[in-house]
């Protein structure tokens, strides 16, 4: 039993170890970006982006993946967005890339699968993140 703990506090500490020294900065940097971006872009003209259901789901989804940091923070910004105009479609395009995109998922999963997989796995998530938000604009599912 004493085995199996300790193995478990080794991998706690090996993660939380990558975590810290090689993940940590562009953590930052995301919410520095995440920041910047919401004090000095007007919601009204971002979102008019987003209401065209083509374009708005590609930019969406593209933008996913530096502005999301956390959902705690994420949700409340992209209701409001919604709220003012964004499609449902550029919605989850965005939350689809946001979570998967994320730089602490990222960083773990480019050491875990190496760089070939890595890049299929990019490739993967902003494919299904685009037919997922064009589908549920061609749907018609609104807010």
């Amino acid at each position: 039993m004493m085995e199996i703990i300790r193995e478990q506090l080794i991998y706690f500490w090996y993660y939380f170890d990558i975590q810290i020294r090689q993940i940590f900065i562009y953590w930052i940097i995301g919410i520095v970006i995440t920041v910047l971006f919401q004090m000095y872009v007007p919601q009204d003209a971002f979102v008019s982006l987003f209401s065209n259901r083509g374009f708005g789901v590609l930019m969406a989804a593209t933008l996913g993946v530096p502005v999301y940091v956390c959902g705690g923070g994420t949700i409340p910004l992209l209701q409001e967005w919604l709220h003012r105009g964004m499609s449902m479609g550029a919605g989850t395009a965005f939350m689809v890339t946001g979570p998967a995109t994320k730089i602490t998922n990222l960083g773990a999963l480019k050491i875990v699968l190496g760089i070939k997989h890595f890049v299929y796995y990019l490739i993967y998530v902003i494919l299904f993140a685009l037919l997922s938000g064009l589908f549920i604009d061609l749907v018609g599912i609104t807010v």
